[in-house]
């Protein structure tokens, strides 16, 4: 790796600016499609595909499954598939171009990779079972119900935000 990229390896935007421009995506996807961002839904989306290609008749019966598909039309023609997978070419694009490409793990000192790694996916799986069971994620419950000054959305963010400072008490001696 060259000198250059090197030096761009952790050079991030100023997170004020990233929230300016998350704003102006918000209301930008408001106008063009009557909804604001979400991601949750790909992940609904993807595993009804997957159980109805390994069983059809098996998601036709199943009272969750059976809602999201149909004779002529496919769950994953879906506007939020569309989107993560503009988020995930975006952000190959933006790796590409800071020279950030690779595969490691950011941790504390204080914990090793395995347990970081453990974390993280107990944090993304109850991320994912929080998010079907509040029927959206945090994008879809919290930003675009802010963008709306929904008095739910608000409520949502404290409680997010919230929750997680008082969360991370118990795991700061992780990472500090």
């Amino acid at each position: 790796m060259n000198k250059s990229h090197e030096n761009k390896r952790h050079v991030y935007w100023n997170p004020y600016f990233g929230g300016f421009l998350l704003g102006l995506l918000i209301i930008f996807t408001f106008y063009m499609t009557g909804r604001g961002l979400g991601a949750s839904g790909v992940m609904k989306s993807s595993v009804v595909t997957m159980v109805d290609q390994v069983s059809h008749e098996h998601t036709e019966k199943n009272a969750y499954y059976s809602q999201f598909v149909s004779a002529d039309k496919s769950p994953m023609n879906n506007w939020l598939v569309f989107e993560t997978l503009g988020v995930l070419v975006g952000a190959f694009l933006s790796g590409a171009l800071t020279g950030r490409i690779g595969f490691r793990v950011q941790h504390s000192p204080k914990i090793t990779v395995k347990r970081r790694l453990v974390f993280a996916l107990l944090g993304g799986v109850l991320f994912g079972l929080g998010a079907q069971i509040a029927r959206g994620c945090t994008s879809g419950a919290a930003l675009s119900g802010m963008a709306v000054l929904s008095t739910g959305g608000f409520i949502t963010m404290l409680s997010i935000f919230g929750t997680a400072f008082l969360f991370a008490y118990f795991f700061r001696k992780n990472w500090i």
